[in-house]
């Protein structure tokens, strides 16, 4: 029984000093692959709640890309998520002027507003998004229905603190939804 299982043993050892290469460093990087692109890294990032790093990302791809309403889009959104609503609201607004048919940068623009707290102005830009959309998203009709929500049971004697928290549903999209 022993013989069995030395020669068994010896039989799955291999001499590694043969396989091993004669540069005992790490392979290099290939450049000749495609990198991916720094869009894809942001919103990636951007899933993960890694907002500080999405910006960093979308910013590079900035670099590389001119300031597409894409990428406009997703640095407003990366200052939303890091609570940065001065910084975010202008990109947002440029995203929307530079592509006005795009229900996704008017649903995170309502979102931002609705962070400020103008609900009023919040309902209309979720309600052009709901439009252009033709109503196919649920998280467009979901901040529709929260921002008419809100917007008719605005008490005015009282301040009202509420938090809400960025959630990412499919590319550049977004819904509000109350934090625990």
């Amino acid at each position: 029984m022993a013989i069995v299982a030395a020669v068994t043993v010896a039989s799955c050892t291999k001499d590694d000093a043969t396989a091993l290469p004669d540069n005992p460093f790490p392979p290099g990087v290939d450049h000749r692959k495609e990198a991916v692109s720094g869009v894809e890294v942001g919103q990636r990032l951007m899933a993960a709640g890694e907002y500080e790093l999405a910006l960093d990302s979308f910013t590079r791809a900035a670099l590389d890309e001119g300031m597409t309403p894409e990428i406009l889009t997703g640095i407003g959104t990366a200052n939303l998520g890091l609570g940065r609503l001065g910084q975010a609201e202008p990109m947002l607004r440029r995203a929307v002027g530079e592509t006005p048919d795009w229900p996704e940068a008017w649903n995170n623009l309502g979102v931002l507003l609705m962070e400020k707290g103008e609900l009023s102005e919040a309902k209309q830009v979720f309600q052009k998004a709901y439009a252009l959309d033709n109503g196919e998203s649920d998280s467009i009709r979901d901040n529709l229905r929260i921002a008419l929500a809100k917007s008719e049971n605005v008490v005015h004697n009282e301040q009202q603190q509420e938090e809400f928290k960025l959630v990412q549903r499919g590319q550049g999209d977004f819904v509000i939804r109350k934090t625990p």
